[in-house]
């Protein structure tokens, strides 16, 4: 039980960056740097006892890869998609329910970025986080956390940046983009997790 509520905990404060930073007024450029910090303390903060997944795509990439129990799986995406929709309800309360206009989603370009930036994360998580050569490491926390601010700056302006379909959750109750595309985080993201662990166990064949 201790896992699941680190879980939400960790997703609740991600989710929470992401729309404080975002929705106007908010962090203007800064925002990407904010959350992947804001990723990055919570990997530290909760690492040692759930795995600081804080995302379904990481934690199919997880499962996969044969580092989460499949008893897990379930309540873990549970408790991120609770802490997201959590965070996203705060967020519109103390910002006084602004009028958000969601971003432009030109479907194609948004599909390949979510695979793109989220394949980043999910092979990151795996290498820094779970791999024996690299087991003991005190930079895990770093490399995720600036993994998902490289590629908010490099893909955000394309699909939004959540490569992770907890965050999409959020950013869509937050209106910040449609829920008519919700479908595409959680297709793109979780296709990418899976692929991440794929590549991973490919190129670490005898990590197991």
């Amino acid at each position: 039980m201790k896992k699941y509520l680190v879980e939400f905990i960790g997703t609740f404060f991600l989710v929470f960056t992401v729309g404080m930073t975002v929705v106007s007024p908010g962090a203007g450029a800064l925002a990407p740097l904010a959350i992947g910090s804001a990723l990055m303390v919570m990997i530290y903060a909760g690492g040692h006892v759930s795995g600081g997944h804080y995302n379904p795509a990481v934690t199919l990439a997880v499962w996969l890869r044969g580092r989460c129990a499949t008893g897990d799986v379930i309540p873990y995406w549970i408790s991120q998609i609770l802490g997201a929709v959590v965070a996203a309800t705060g967020v519109l309360c103390l910002k006084g329910h602004p009028v958000v206009t969601p971003m432009e989603i030109k479907l194609v370009p948004a599909f390949v970025a979510e695979v793109v930036g989220t394949f980043a994360l999910a092979y990151v998580v795996l290498n820094v986080a779970t791999a024996k050569a690299t087991s003991g490491n005190s930079n895990y926390g770093l490399a995720i956390g600036f993994t998902v601010t490289t590629m908010a700056y490099a893909l955000g302006g394309v699909s939004g940046g959540a490569f992770n379909p907890a965050v999409a959750v959020g950013i869509t109750k937050m209106h910040l983009v449609d829920s008519m595309h919700l479908w595409l985080y959680f297709m793109a993201d979780l296709a990418a997790g899976g692929l991440a662990a794929l590549v991973f166990k490919f190129v670490n064949p005898d990590d197991k």
